[in-house]
Protein backbone atom coordinates (compact mmCIF):
# COMPACT_ATOMS: atom_id res chain seq x y z
CA UNK A 1 0.00 0.00 0.00
CA UNK A 2 1.11 3.14 -0.93
CA UNK A 3 2.07 6.08 1.76
CA UNK A 4 0.09 8.52 0.01
CA UNK A 5 -2.68 6.40 0.39
CA UNK A 6 -2.92 6.58 4.26
CA UNK A 7 -4.46 9.94 4.53
CA UNK A 8 -7.28 9.15 2.20
CA UNK A 9 -8.13 5.41 3.59
CA UNK A 10 -8.27 7.19 7.16
CA UNK A 11 -10.93 10.01 6.14
CA UNK A 12 -12.74 7.01 3.90
CA UNK A 13 -12.70 4.88 6.95
CA UNK A 14 -14.25 8.02 9.13
CA UNK A 15 -17.05 8.87 6.38
CA UNK A 16 -18.01 5.61 5.70
CA UNK A 17 -18.39 4.51 9.27
CA UNK A 18 -19.83 7.70 11.08
CA UNK A 19 -21.08 5.81 13.84
CA UNK A 20 -18.00 3.92 14.89
CA UNK A 21 -16.23 7.92 15.31
CA UNK A 22 -19.58 9.31 16.67
CA UNK A 23 -18.78 7.69 20.03
CA UNK A 24 -15.39 8.45 20.30
CA UNK A 25 -16.11 12.11 19.23
CA UNK A 26 -18.51 12.59 22.31
CA UNK A 27 -16.08 11.51 24.90
CA UNK A 28 -13.22 13.56 23.16
CA UNK A 29 -15.46 16.62 23.25
CA UNK A 30 -16.23 16.09 27.07
CA UNK A 31 -12.84 15.32 27.89
CA UNK A 32 -11.74 18.95 26.28
CA UNK A 33 -14.86 20.48 27.74
CA UNK A 34 -13.92 19.35 30.82
CA UNK A 35 -9.53 20.47 30.66
CA UNK A 36 -10.86 23.80 29.40
CA UNK A 37 -13.24 24.54 31.83
CA UNK A 38 -10.71 23.89 34.64
CA UNK A 39 -7.90 25.68 33.03
CA UNK A 40 -10.07 28.43 32.47
CA UNK A 41 -10.91 28.64 36.07
CA UNK A 42 -7.31 28.48 37.04
CA UNK A 43 -6.53 31.30 34.55
CA UNK A 44 -9.32 32.95 36.11
CA UNK A 45 -7.76 32.93 39.19
CA UNK A 46 -3.98 33.81 38.05
CA UNK A 47 -4.38 36.70 35.61
CA UNK A 48 -6.85 38.64 38.04
CA UNK A 49 -5.94 42.29 39.19
CA UNK A 50 -4.07 42.13 42.80
CA UNK A 51 -7.30 43.29 45.10
CA UNK A 52 -9.38 40.77 43.05
CA UNK A 53 -6.83 37.85 43.51
CA UNK A 54 -6.25 38.39 46.97
CA UNK A 55 -9.87 39.37 48.42
CA UNK A 56 -10.85 36.70 50.93
CA UNK A 57 -13.88 34.05 50.44
CA UNK A 58 -15.81 31.35 52.12
CA UNK A 59 -13.91 27.78 51.30
CA UNK A 60 -10.81 26.94 50.10
CA UNK A 61 -10.37 29.53 47.58
CA UNK A 62 -10.62 29.16 43.62
CA UNK A 63 -7.15 27.54 42.99
CA UNK A 64 -8.02 24.53 45.22
CA UNK A 65 -11.76 24.02 43.78
CA UNK A 66 -10.31 24.03 40.63
CA UNK A 67 -7.90 21.62 41.33
CA UNK A 68 -9.49 19.08 43.50
CA UNK A 69 -12.40 19.06 41.39
CA UNK A 70 -10.94 19.31 38.49
CA UNK A 71 -8.56 16.21 39.05
CA UNK A 72 -11.27 13.69 39.73
CA UNK A 73 -13.57 15.03 36.45
CA UNK A 74 -10.48 15.18 34.13
CA UNK A 75 -9.62 11.87 34.69
CA UNK A 76 -12.57 9.77 34.25
CA UNK A 77 -13.36 12.34 30.92
CA UNK A 78 -9.76 10.57 30.10
CA UNK A 79 -10.65 7.43 30.49
CA UNK A 80 -13.98 7.56 29.38
CA UNK A 81 -12.08 8.75 25.67
CA UNK A 82 -9.73 5.69 26.05
CA UNK A 83 -13.05 3.56 26.47
CA UNK A 84 -14.49 5.02 23.34
CA UNK A 85 -11.08 5.05 21.12
CA UNK A 86 -10.90 1.12 21.99
CA UNK A 87 -14.17 0.39 20.72
CA UNK A 88 -13.32 2.92 17.81
CA UNK A 89 -10.86 0.32 16.93
CA UNK A 90 -12.95 -2.61 17.55
CA UNK A 91 -15.26 -2.03 14.87
CA UNK A 92 -12.61 -1.27 12.44
CA UNK A 93 -10.53 -4.28 13.40
CA UNK A 94 -12.04 -6.54 10.39
CA UNK A 95 -11.06 -3.59 7.51
CA UNK A 96 -8.01 -3.07 9.25
CA UNK A 97 -6.71 -6.89 9.41
CA UNK A 98 -8.04 -6.97 5.68
CA UNK A 99 -5.76 -3.84 4.88
CA UNK A 100 -3.00 -6.30 6.41
CA UNK A 101 -3.48 -8.76 4.32
CA UNK A 102 -3.24 -6.80 1.01
CA UNK A 103 0.39 -5.89 2.17
CA UNK A 104 -0.27 -3.01 4.50
CA UNK A 105 2.32 -2.62 7.00
CA UNK A 106 2.36 -2.54 10.52
CA UNK A 107 3.57 1.10 10.34
CA UNK A 108 1.42 2.23 7.69
CA UNK A 109 -1.77 1.02 9.84
CA UNK A 110 -0.35 2.82 13.05
CA UNK A 111 -0.08 6.14 11.27
CA UNK A 112 -4.15 5.31 9.44
CA UNK A 113 -5.42 5.12 12.91
CA UNK A 114 -3.08 7.86 14.34
CA UNK A 115 -4.24 10.24 11.86
CA UNK A 116 -8.22 8.78 12.48
CA UNK A 117 -7.51 9.99 16.01
CA UNK A 118 -6.06 13.28 15.23
CA UNK A 119 -9.30 14.09 12.85
CA UNK A 120 -11.02 12.88 15.61
CA UNK A 121 -9.80 15.48 18.13
CA UNK A 122 -9.64 18.45 16.06
CA UNK A 123 -12.92 18.12 14.88
CA UNK A 124 -13.98 18.11 18.88
CA UNK A 125 -11.77 20.95 19.96
CA UNK A 126 -13.73 23.68 18.67
CA UNK A 127 -17.24 22.99 20.09
CA UNK A 128 -15.57 21.12 23.31
CA UNK A 129 -13.36 24.16 23.64
CA UNK A 130 -16.36 26.53 23.38
CA UNK A 131 -18.38 24.80 25.43
CA UNK A 132 -15.57 24.55 28.58
CA UNK A 133 -15.42 28.37 27.91
CA UNK A 134 -19.04 29.06 28.47
CA UNK A 135 -19.35 26.27 31.51
CA UNK A 136 -16.43 28.15 32.98
CA UNK A 137 -18.33 31.27 33.19
CA UNK A 138 -21.47 29.90 34.45
CA UNK A 139 -19.79 28.26 36.76
CA UNK A 140 -17.87 31.04 38.07
CA UNK A 141 -21.03 33.02 38.26
CA UNK A 142 -22.17 30.14 40.45
CA UNK A 143 -19.68 30.81 43.00
CA UNK A 144 -19.16 34.10 43.38
CA UNK A 145 -23.05 34.18 44.26
CA UNK A 146 -22.39 31.34 46.87
CA UNK A 147 -19.38 33.81 48.08
CA UNK A 148 -16.57 31.28 46.74
CA UNK A 149 -14.97 33.47 44.34
CA UNK A 150 -14.33 37.32 44.20
CA UNK A 151 -16.67 39.50 42.74
CA UNK A 152 -13.74 40.58 40.00
CA UNK A 153 -12.27 37.75 38.75
CA UNK A 154 -13.52 36.99 35.17
CA UNK A 155 -12.90 33.84 32.61
CA UNK A 156 -10.12 35.34 30.51
CA UNK A 157 -10.37 34.86 26.71
CA UNK A 158 -7.14 33.77 26.16
CA UNK A 159 -7.33 30.39 24.24
CA UNK A 160 -4.18 28.78 26.07
CA UNK A 161 -7.30 26.69 28.31
CA UNK A 162 -8.44 25.24 24.65
CA UNK A 163 -4.93 24.49 23.76
CA UNK A 164 -3.96 22.60 26.61
CA UNK A 165 -7.06 20.50 26.31
CA UNK A 166 -6.36 19.39 22.69
CA UNK A 167 -2.88 18.50 23.82
CA UNK A 168 -3.74 16.55 26.71
CA UNK A 169 -6.49 14.95 24.63
CA UNK A 170 -3.97 14.24 21.42
CA UNK A 171 -1.64 12.88 24.26
CA UNK A 172 -4.15 10.57 25.80
CA UNK A 173 -5.54 9.55 22.42
CA UNK A 174 -2.07 8.63 20.68
CA UNK A 175 -1.16 6.84 23.65
CA UNK A 176 -3.98 4.74 23.74
CA UNK A 177 -3.95 4.33 20.05
CA UNK A 178 -0.35 2.89 20.68
CA UNK A 179 -1.62 -0.05 22.90
CA UNK A 180 -4.87 -0.78 21.62
CA UNK A 181 -3.58 -1.36 17.77
CA UNK A 182 -0.84 -4.03 18.78
CA UNK A 183 -3.28 -6.44 18.56
CA UNK A 184 -3.89 -5.91 14.72
CA UNK A 185 -0.22 -5.38 14.23
CA UNK A 186 1.71 -7.48 16.31
CA UNK A 187 0.32 -10.83 14.75
CA UNK A 188 0.58 -12.44 11.10
CA UNK A 189 -2.37 -10.50 9.47
CA UNK A 190 -3.96 -14.02 8.60
CA UNK A 191 -3.99 -14.12 12.43
CA UNK A 192 -5.19 -10.76 13.01
CA UNK A 193 -8.12 -11.76 9.77
CA UNK A 194 -9.26 -14.38 12.09
CA UNK A 195 -8.88 -13.05 15.72
CA UNK A 196 -11.20 -10.25 14.30
CA UNK A 197 -13.77 -12.86 12.98
CA UNK A 198 -14.05 -14.80 16.16
CA UNK A 199 -13.43 -11.88 18.52
CA UNK A 200 -11.25 -11.27 22.04
CA UNK A 201 -12.22 -14.19 24.29
CA UNK A 202 -9.65 -13.70 26.92
CA UNK A 203 -7.34 -10.79 28.28
CA UNK A 204 -2.95 -10.85 28.13
CA UNK A 205 -0.98 -11.77 31.03
CA UNK A 206 0.53 -8.19 31.27
CA UNK A 207 -3.12 -6.62 31.62
CA UNK A 208 -3.62 -8.62 34.71
CA UNK A 209 -0.05 -7.89 36.02
CA UNK A 210 -0.82 -4.33 35.50
CA UNK A 211 -4.06 -4.48 36.99
CA UNK A 212 -3.11 -6.40 39.82
CA UNK A 213 -0.37 -3.55 40.07
CA UNK A 214 -3.54 -0.69 40.04
CA UNK A 215 -5.77 -2.46 42.69
CA UNK A 216 -2.45 -2.41 45.35
CA UNK A 217 -2.40 0.94 44.35
CA UNK A 218 -6.20 1.83 44.79
CA UNK A 219 -5.90 -0.75 47.93
CA UNK A 220 -2.85 2.20 49.60
CA UNK A 221 -5.08 5.30 48.69
CA UNK A 222 -8.13 3.93 50.57
CA UNK A 223 -5.44 2.96 53.46
CA UNK A 224 -4.67 6.90 53.16
CA UNK A 225 -7.92 7.48 53.43
CA UNK A 226 -9.11 5.82 56.64
CA UNK A 227 -6.36 6.30 58.32
CA UNK A 228 -6.68 10.59 58.04
CA UNK A 229 -6.84 12.22 61.57
CA UNK A 230 -9.93 13.99 62.47
CA UNK A 231 -9.44 17.42 61.38
CA UNK A 232 -8.22 16.30 57.71
CA UNK A 233 -11.56 15.03 56.35
CA UNK A 234 -11.55 16.62 53.29
CA UNK A 235 -8.44 15.50 52.66
CA UNK A 236 -9.57 11.85 53.59
CA UNK A 237 -12.78 12.41 51.28
CA UNK A 238 -10.17 13.49 48.39
CA UNK A 239 -8.30 9.88 49.04
CA UNK A 240 -10.85 8.52 48.97
CA UNK A 241 -12.71 9.55 45.77
CA UNK A 242 -9.46 8.79 43.93
CA UNK A 243 -9.11 5.61 45.24
CA UNK A 244 -12.66 4.85 44.16
CA UNK A 245 -11.49 6.05 40.90
CA UNK A 246 -8.05 3.65 40.84
CA UNK A 247 -10.21 0.41 41.83
CA UNK A 248 -12.47 1.01 39.06
CA UNK A 249 -9.95 1.53 36.79
CA UNK A 250 -8.24 -2.35 38.07
CA UNK A 251 -11.68 -3.20 37.42
CA UNK A 252 -11.87 -2.68 33.82
CA UNK A 253 -8.34 -4.09 33.79
CA UNK A 254 -9.40 -7.36 35.60
CA UNK A 255 -12.89 -7.12 34.05
CA UNK A 256 -12.53 -10.39 33.18
CA UNK A 257 -11.64 -12.49 35.87
CA UNK A 258 -13.29 -9.92 38.51
CA UNK A 259 -17.03 -10.38 36.54
CA UNK A 260 -16.98 -14.31 36.57
CA UNK A 261 -18.45 -14.36 39.88
CA UNK A 262 -21.21 -12.55 40.12
CA UNK A 263 -22.03 -13.71 36.80
CA UNK A 264 -21.60 -17.32 37.54
CA UNK A 265 -24.21 -16.50 40.95
CA UNK A 266 -26.67 -14.68 38.70
CA UNK A 267 -26.51 -16.73 35.83
CA UNK A 268 -27.75 -19.95 37.51
CA UNK A 269 -31.01 -18.48 38.53
CA UNK A 270 -31.71 -17.29 35.49
CA UNK A 271 -31.16 -20.49 33.64
CA UNK A 272 -33.18 -22.18 35.92
CA UNK A 273 -35.91 -19.60 35.67
CA UNK A 274 -35.62 -19.37 31.94
CA UNK A 275 -34.51 -22.52 30.32
CA UNK A 276 -34.36 -20.94 26.91
CA UNK A 277 -33.31 -17.57 26.26
CA UNK A 278 -31.84 -17.80 29.84
CA UNK A 279 -29.39 -20.37 28.99
CA UNK A 280 -28.22 -18.42 26.01
CA UNK A 281 -27.79 -15.23 27.66
CA UNK A 282 -25.83 -16.54 30.29
CA UNK A 283 -23.50 -18.72 27.88
CA UNK A 284 -23.01 -15.51 25.72
CA UNK A 285 -21.98 -12.97 28.56
CA UNK A 286 -20.20 -16.27 30.46
CA UNK A 287 -18.59 -17.32 26.68
CA UNK A 288 -16.85 -13.88 25.86
CA UNK A 289 -15.74 -12.78 29.23
CA UNK A 290 -14.07 -9.65 27.60
CA UNK A 291 -17.12 -8.81 25.87
CA UNK A 292 -18.85 -8.91 29.19
CA UNK A 293 -16.12 -6.60 31.29
CA UNK A 294 -16.27 -3.68 28.52
CA UNK A 295 -20.06 -3.89 29.23
CA UNK A 296 -20.13 -4.13 32.83
CA UNK A 297 -17.56 -1.61 33.29
CA UNK A 298 -19.05 1.91 32.20
CA UNK A 299 -22.07 0.64 34.94
CA UNK A 300 -19.57 0.36 37.45
CA UNK A 301 -18.26 3.39 36.97
CA UNK A 302 -21.25 4.90 37.05
CA UNK A 303 -22.60 2.96 40.48
CA UNK A 304 -19.37 3.48 41.71
CA UNK A 305 -18.49 7.35 41.90
CA UNK A 306 -22.17 8.18 42.11
CA UNK A 307 -22.57 5.56 44.93
CA UNK A 308 -18.90 6.70 46.51
CA UNK A 309 -20.02 10.44 46.68
CA UNK A 310 -23.43 9.99 48.11
CA UNK A 311 -22.65 7.98 50.93
CA UNK A 312 -20.20 9.91 51.61
CA UNK A 313 -21.51 13.06 51.89
CA UNK A 314 -24.10 11.73 53.83
CA UNK A 315 -21.82 9.92 56.05
CA UNK A 316 -19.98 13.26 56.83
CA UNK A 317 -23.19 15.35 57.46
CA UNK A 318 -24.38 12.54 60.07
CA UNK A 319 -20.69 12.95 61.77
CA UNK A 320 -21.18 16.20 61.70
CA UNK A 321 -24.86 16.53 63.20
CA UNK A 322 -23.48 13.78 66.07
CA UNK A 323 -20.73 16.20 66.90
CA UNK A 324 -21.29 19.84 66.05
CA UNK A 325 -18.35 20.33 63.69
CA UNK A 326 -18.20 21.40 60.39
CA UNK A 327 -15.99 20.96 57.62
CA UNK A 328 -16.03 21.86 53.99
CA UNK A 329 -18.27 18.58 53.25
CA UNK A 330 -20.61 19.78 55.30
CA UNK A 331 -21.04 23.29 54.75
CA UNK A 332 -23.97 24.35 52.34
CA UNK A 333 -22.13 26.17 49.72
CA UNK A 334 -19.87 22.93 49.60
CA UNK A 335 -22.41 20.45 49.45
CA UNK A 336 -23.32 22.03 46.25
CA UNK A 337 -20.51 21.85 44.68
CA UNK A 338 -20.22 18.45 45.30
CA UNK A 339 -23.55 17.36 44.09
CA UNK A 340 -22.03 19.98 40.83
CA UNK A 341 -19.24 17.66 40.67
CA UNK A 342 -21.78 14.55 41.19
CA UNK A 343 -23.68 15.21 37.87
CA UNK A 344 -20.50 16.23 35.88
CA UNK A 345 -18.83 12.62 36.96
CA UNK A 346 -22.36 10.93 36.43
CA UNK A 347 -22.60 12.84 32.70
CA UNK A 348 -19.35 11.32 31.65
CA UNK A 349 -20.45 7.97 32.97
CA UNK A 350 -23.66 7.86 31.51
CA UNK A 351 -21.83 9.06 28.20
CA UNK A 352 -19.73 5.88 28.37
CA UNK A 353 -22.48 3.26 29.35
CA UNK A 354 -24.37 4.37 26.50
CA UNK A 355 -21.48 4.25 23.85
CA UNK A 356 -20.21 1.14 25.05
CA UNK A 357 -23.23 -1.27 25.23
CA UNK A 358 -24.25 0.44 21.78
CA UNK A 359 -20.86 -0.23 20.22
CA UNK A 360 -20.77 -3.84 21.54
CA UNK A 361 -24.68 -4.43 20.21
CA UNK A 362 -24.42 -2.97 16.98
CA UNK A 363 -20.70 -5.23 16.93
CA UNK A 364 -23.02 -8.68 17.06
CA UNK A 365 -25.42 -8.17 13.71
CA UNK A 366 -23.56 -11.32 12.29
CA UNK A 367 -23.96 -13.20 15.69
CA UNK A 368 -27.79 -12.46 15.38
CA UNK A 369 -28.18 -13.26 11.82
CA UNK A 370 -26.66 -16.79 12.38
CA UNK A 371 -28.53 -17.18 15.19
CA UNK A 372 -31.63 -16.65 13.20
CA UNK A 373 -30.95 -18.64 10.40
CA UNK A 374 -30.70 -21.73 12.66
CA UNK A 375 -34.24 -21.04 13.79
CA UNK A 376 -34.08 -18.26 16.52
CA UNK A 377 -36.82 -15.81 15.68
CA UNK A 378 -36.65 -12.04 16.46
CA UNK A 379 -38.71 -12.12 19.30
CA UNK A 380 -36.33 -15.16 21.39
CA UNK A 381 -33.48 -12.96 19.99
CA UNK A 382 -34.95 -9.33 21.68
CA UNK A 383 -35.89 -11.62 25.01
CA UNK A 384 -32.56 -12.84 24.64
CA UNK A 385 -30.91 -9.22 24.65
CA UNK A 386 -33.58 -8.28 27.62
CA UNK A 387 -31.89 -11.15 29.80
CA UNK A 388 -28.80 -10.49 29.19
CA UNK A 389 -28.94 -6.61 29.64
CA UNK A 390 -30.46 -7.25 32.84
CA UNK A 391 -27.67 -9.90 33.79
CA UNK A 392 -25.44 -6.56 32.87
CA UNK A 393 -26.87 -4.65 35.21
CA UNK A 394 -26.94 -6.20 38.00
CA UNK A 395 -23.05 -7.12 37.33
CA UNK A 396 -21.98 -4.01 36.84
CA UNK A 397 -23.82 -2.44 40.01
CA UNK A 398 -22.73 -5.54 41.58
CA UNK A 399 -19.06 -4.32 41.08
CA UNK A 400 -19.67 -0.28 41.19
CA UNK A 401 -21.27 -1.34 44.71
CA UNK A 402 -18.13 -3.45 46.03
CA UNK A 403 -15.70 -0.35 44.84
CA UNK A 404 -18.27 2.23 46.84
CA UNK A 405 -18.58 -0.04 49.61
CA UNK A 406 -14.41 -0.39 50.09
CA UNK A 407 -14.13 3.83 49.52
CA UNK A 408 -16.74 5.32 51.79
CA UNK A 409 -15.80 2.46 54.41
CA UNK A 410 -12.10 4.07 54.84
CA UNK A 411 -13.74 7.32 54.38
CA UNK A 412 -16.13 6.43 57.30
CA UNK A 413 -12.93 5.06 59.02
CA UNK A 414 -11.47 8.44 58.99
CA UNK A 415 -14.76 10.08 60.16
CA UNK A 416 -16.62 8.26 62.66
CA UNK A 417 -13.85 5.37 63.64
CA UNK A 418 -16.58 3.01 62.44
CA UNK A 419 -16.26 1.22 58.58
CA UNK A 420 -20.09 1.24 58.19
CA UNK A 421 -20.80 4.08 56.27
CA UNK A 422 -24.12 6.08 56.49
CA UNK A 423 -26.09 4.74 53.48
CA UNK A 424 -28.69 7.15 51.49
CA UNK A 425 -31.48 4.44 50.46
CA UNK A 426 -33.33 6.78 48.60
CA UNK A 427 -30.09 8.42 46.59
CA UNK A 428 -28.54 5.29 45.91
CA UNK A 429 -31.72 3.50 44.71
CA UNK A 430 -32.10 6.27 41.91
CA UNK A 431 -28.43 5.51 41.02
CA UNK A 432 -29.17 1.38 40.56
CA UNK A 433 -32.46 2.57 38.31
CA UNK A 434 -30.64 5.44 36.59
CA UNK A 435 -28.27 2.77 35.31
CA UNK A 436 -30.76 0.27 34.28
CA UNK A 437 -32.22 2.92 32.09
CA UNK A 438 -29.02 3.68 30.74
CA UNK A 439 -28.58 0.18 30.67
CA UNK A 440 -31.72 -2.28 29.31
CA UNK A 441 -32.73 0.44 26.61
CA UNK A 442 -29.50 0.78 25.01
CA UNK A 443 -29.09 -2.75 24.46
CA UNK A 444 -32.67 -3.12 23.57
CA UNK A 445 -32.79 -1.05 21.19
CA UNK A 446 -29.46 -1.22 19.23
CA UNK A 447 -30.53 -4.77 19.63
CA UNK A 448 -33.82 -4.13 17.54
CA UNK A 449 -31.53 -2.12 14.63
CA UNK A 450 -29.02 -5.02 14.87
CA UNK A 451 -31.38 -7.83 14.05
CA UNK A 452 -33.23 -6.38 11.27
CA UNK A 453 -32.39 -6.61 7.86
CA UNK A 454 -31.70 -10.33 6.03
CA UNK A 455 -29.67 -12.89 8.07
CA UNK A 456 -27.99 -14.16 4.64
CA UNK A 457 -26.61 -10.81 3.72
CA UNK A 458 -25.43 -10.37 6.82
CA UNK A 459 -23.87 -13.67 7.60
CA UNK A 460 -22.18 -12.83 3.73
CA UNK A 461 -21.34 -8.87 4.43
CA UNK A 462 -19.43 -7.38 7.03
CA UNK A 463 -20.11 -7.08 10.65
CA UNK A 464 -21.87 -3.93 11.68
Amino acid sequence: MRGGSVPTLAVGQITRRPAAFAGLAAALFLAVAAVTLFGSLVAAQVTAPAPAARAAVAGPGLLVIAGAFGEIAVLVALFVVVNALGFTLRQQHRDLALLRTVAATPRQIRRLVRLQVTATVLAAAVPGGTAGHFAARAFLTALQRRGMAAPGLRIPGTPVPVLIALAVALLVGLAATALTVRRITRPAPAAALTDSAVGQRWTGVARLLIGGAVLVGGGLLLRLAGTRPAGELDKAGQAALLGALVLLVAVALLGPVVARLPMAVLGAPVRALLPRVGWLADANLRGYAVRLSSAVVPVALLVGLSATMLIMTGTAERAALATGATTSVTKASDVWLRQAELGLLAGFAAVSTVNTLVALTADRRREFALLRLVGATRRQLLRMLLVEAVLTTAVGVLLGAAVAAAATGAFSRAVTGSLLPVVPGAACGWVVAGAAVLTVPGIVGTGLWAIGGRAVEEVGGERG
